[in-house]
């Protein structure tokens, strides 16, 4: 069911427009301690019409189908009906997470698809578009002795001048997601950095030295900045 559902939305019909999502999830990114029993995600259906909403987490590979996917969470109801102007809960729950590292974040991804109603008498004969929409956001397994540090994670950085590029390094548990980074008058959009780990930016040179501003998104989908040297 999940498969059909997913194709269905892929394969439909596209001679209409516009195509806007209806289905809005509060949040940009969803974080999940491990000493909760579960969590849940706010949908909204701000649209005019009904909708068939799917959703399920993936492992990051965006074009893997629902029905090939394995991971440590329930997620209920997978299929429902949404109506216009009606919200619904998304509740998942940790079932298999003793097997995910321990001392550091796992990264996830939630995925919303909205499959539009057949349109109505108004349409027959006609042609028109008919758009499944999907949203997908980061979904963070976090466990729970690390859910004081998230907020200085970012600060922790260190940023070197290397002959491949800018080179970050991320001494932290956590997942930081970088948006860009501005020197010298430029700005360049940069990438989400893992934990314990570094990665270097081949378009950024910034000698040793320079001050460079970091720009991230936080646990509530807020953009912070603060200032860099790089050493």
């Amino acid at each position: 069911m999940f498969k059909s559902a997913y194709i269905a939305c892929i394969t439909a019909l596209l001679f209409f427009f516009p195509a806007q999502a209806s289905v809005v999830i509060n949040g940009t990114r969803v974080v999940y301690l491990s000493d909760a029993r579960e969590l849940t995600v706010q949908l909204t259906n701000n649209g005019k019409q009904p909708v068939l909403v799917q959703s399920w987490l993936d492992l990051g590979d965006a074009s893997a189908t629902p029905d090939a996917i394995t991971t440590p969470f329930i997620l209920t109801p997978p299929i429902n009906r949404l109506d216009a102007g009606k919200g619904q809960s998304l509740r998942i729950t940790a079932t298999g997470t003793s097997a995910l590292p321990q001392d550091r974040e796992s990264l996830f991804w939630l995925n919303v698809l909205e499959i539009p109603g057949r349109p109505g008498s108004e349409m027959k004969g006609e042609n028109y578009l008919q758009l499944a929409i999907r949203s997908r956001i980061k979904f963070f397994w976090r466990p729970a002795v690390l859910k004081d540090g998230a907020v200085q994670a970012p600060l922790a950085l260190t940023w070197s001048d290397t002959p491949q590029g800018l080179k970050a390094d991320n001494p932290t548990p956590y997942y930081v997601s970088l948006t860009s980074i501005a020197f010298a008058g430029k700005m360049v959009d940069l990438d989400m950095i893992s934990p314990l780990s570094s990665q270097t930016f081949s378009e950024v040179k910034a000698a040793r030295g320079s001050i460079i501003q970091v720009a991230w998104i936080d646990d509530y989908g807020a953009i912070r900045s603060q200032s860099f040297t790089v050493k």
